[in-house]
C-alpha cells in the first residue's frame, strides 16, 4: 500500500493492521507483507544499528509497505534521521505537551525548514504560500506523523495535542497507559475501557486515525476495534514466535504424556 493511501485510509477510519518487527531480516518482512498494512519498528525498546534500520525500511518500500518507526523521545533531529533512512512515518514515545508535537510536526511535515524560520512557522507567526508551499507539500508527501498517548498527563492535554496541525493520528500505548491510570495490565478494567472510549471519541471528532499496539489477547483487539480503533498493531515477531513455539511444544509434551501443569508463560510487554 502506498504511503498516501495508508494516510487516507487511516484518517478516514478504515481498519488497518500491522505488527512490530524487530528482526532485521528482509525475508521476515517479505513473509509478513501479505498479511499486514504497515510495519511498526520500535527503537524505544529494540535499539538497532542504522544500517539495519535502513535495510528494513528499504525492504518495506520495495514491498509498498509503510514503515512507522517509534523513537524513544520526541527529538525532531532524531525524527529527521529516521526519515532519511527511508521510514514512512514517525511516532515518539510518551508525548505529553503541544510543544513536543509541534517540534515533531516540523521534522516530519515541514522539512527542510530548520532554525528561526521553522520556529516562526510552528508558532504561526510566519506562513508559507505559493511555490514554497507546493514544494514543502511535495517534499514531505506521504510522511506519516503519529503521537503516542500513554499517560494521564497526555490524556489531560489531549485536546491541545490534537489541535496541532498535520497530525495523522495517535497510537495508544496500552501498557504504560494502564500503569499511569493505576490499573497495570488490566486491559478489561472499567477505568481503562472508559479511557479508551473517551480517547476514541476525541480523536475521531478530529477526523484522524487512532491505533493501539501490543494488546496481549485477540479478544481485546476485537473489542477496542469495535469501539472505534482502526489501526491494530498485533504483538511483535518475538511475541508471536514465542507464543507459537510454546503452544506447539505444549502439544508435543501433552501428546507424549508429560506433565504440563507448570508450563505457564507471561505476556511479553513491549
Amino acid at each position: 500500500m502506498k504511503r498516501n493511501k495508508f494516510i487516507e485510509k487511516f484518517r478516514n477510519g478504515e481498519r488497518l493492521y500491522g505488527t512490530l518487527i524487530s528482526s532485521p531480516s528482509p525475508k521476515l518482512i517479505e513473509v509478513a507483507a501479505d498479511s499486514i498494512d504497515t510495519v511498526f519498528i520500535d527503537l524505544e525498546h529494540f535499539p538497532m544499528d542504522w544500517n539495519q534500520l535502513r535495510w528494513m525500511c528499504s525492504t518495506c518500500r520495495a514491498l509498498d509497505l509503510p514503515t512507522i518507526v517509534r523513537i524513544p523521545r520526541p527529538d525532531p533531529f532524531e525524527a529527521c534521521r529516521i526519515l532519511d533512512t527511508g521510514a514512512s512515518g514517525i511516532v515518539a514515545a510518551y508525548i505529553e505537551t503541544t510543544e513536543q508535537v509541534k517540534q515533531l510536526r516540523g521534522a516530519v511535515k515541514l522539512r527542510p525548514f530548520k532554525g528561526k524560520m521553522l520556529d516562526e512557522m510552528l508558532s504561526g507567526t510566519k506562513k508559507i504560500d505559493g511555490d514554497m508551499e507546493s514544494y514543502i507539500r511535495s517534499f514531505n508527501d506521504g510522511q506519516i506523523l503519529l503521537i503516542n498517548i500513554e499517560s494521564v498527563p497526555a490524556l489531560e492535554s489531549l485536546d491541545d495535542l490534537l489541535s496541532v496541525p498535520d497530525v495523522d493520528g495517535i497510537l495508544i500505548g496500552p501498557h504504560d497507559l494502564s500503569c499511569s491510570l493505576g490499573v497495570p495490565e488490566q486491559y478489561d478494567h472499567p477505568l481503562f475501557e472508559k479511557t479508551i472510549r473517551k480517547i476514541i471519541d476525541k480523536v475521531r471528532n478530529k477526523n484522524i486515525g487512532i491505533g493501539i499496539h501490543n494488546l496481549p489477547k485477540i479478544e481485546l483487539d476485537i473489542k477496542y476495534a469495535e469501539a472505534g480503533i482502526n489501526l491494530i498493531i498485533r504483538l511483535s515477531d518475538i511475541a508471536l514466535f514465542r507464543n507459537a513455539l510454546y503452544e506447539d511444544l505444549m502439544k508435543i509434551r501433552e501428546g507424549l504424556g508429560e506433565d504440563i501443569t507448570s508450563g505457564e508463560q507471561r505476556d511479553i510487554i513491549i
